[in-house]
């Protein structure tokens, strides 16, 4: 796909949620550096703002503005600001996401229903938002999962439950939007090397009383950022996005409590 990838996305309308830092930001860097024009949405908007102006200053077309994806309000504006200075939505990247770090036994309901929230409705949001816009256009949606969202992730009972839902909504959805010729690419990573884990809540909403962990060695948030964008031109179903989660997505499917047994080793600590 080199070259050919490049220009099927040129002159493209991307929109990318949590768009301001870790996986957003790399991949606003790559789907402008292949000639899209990138709309870089954010809880944070002077962050995205000035991402935006980062990257027309290296001659790409941006825009930057803060959205609260929880909000279906704050999404229909977000994607009516676009529209108004683009025409549309060709690529819908729903990104934004937030995590906890806790065990069940220990977590109150609100923290779950905050990361829901989030990961969930926050996807279901811009995809409602941008749907006509994206049938028009024989448009590209594009849904940061993990490979929590085909197997089980301790201690994380709620983020694994928010990316579960994802694929049973997406998944769904594409085959509602089959006829439209608009597209779902779902993204299962392994480990990323963003601030997620460090934002993470606690069981009571504060700061996790247990230390992040996970297996196997981080992806740089720019070579998801790559594959994500080889993906999305490509128009493809499923991108697991490293030897870990392909190993994770075939153990969890003809071993399940093999799995299982190798997650309980890992995360004793925690568990």
């Amino acid at each position: 796909m080199g070259a050919d990838s490049d220009r099927s996305l040129a002159g493209r309308n991307v929109v990318i949620t949590g768009a301001a830092g870790g996986i957003g930001s790399a991949l606003a860097g790559r789907f402008a550096g292949a000639g899209a024009r990138v709309a870089l949405l954010d809880l944070d908007g002077e962050a995205a703002e000035a991402l935006a102006g980062e990257l027309r200053s290296a001659g790409s077309e941006a825009l930057g503005r803060g959205c609260d994806v929880t909000s279906l309000a704050d999404v229909r504006a977000a994607i009516d600001f676009v529209c108004g200075h683009w025409g549309g939505v060709d690529v819908l990247v729903a990104n934004a996401g937030i995590t906890h770090l806790s065990p069940f036994r220990d977590t109150e309901v609100d923290v779950l229903r905050r990361v829901m929230e989030v990961n969930f409705f926050g996807a279901v949001h811009c995809a409602q938002a941008a749907l006509e816009s994206l049938v028009s256009r024989r448009g590209r949606i594009v849904v940061l999962s993990s490979v929590a969202g085909f197997a089980p992730l301790a201690t994380r009972t709620g983020y694994a439950a928010s990316k579960h839902a994802l694929h049973g909504f997406f998944e769904s959805l594409r085959v509602e939007l089959h006829a439209t010729g608009v597209t779902v690419t779902m993204v299962c990573p392994f480990f990323v090397r963003t601030a997620i884990g460090d934002h993470a809540l606690g069981g009571d909403g504060g700061a996790p009383r247990v230390a992040r962990t996970q297996t196997g060695r981080s992806m740089e948030p720019e070579q998801l950022a790559d594959q994500i964008y080889r993906a999305t031109a490509a128009r493809r179903r499923l991108l697991l996005a490293s030897g870990g989660a392909r190993l994770a997505r075939l153990l969890s499917r003809l071993a399940p409590a093999l799995y299982e047994r190798i997650m309980r080793r890992r995360l004793a600590a925690d568990v």
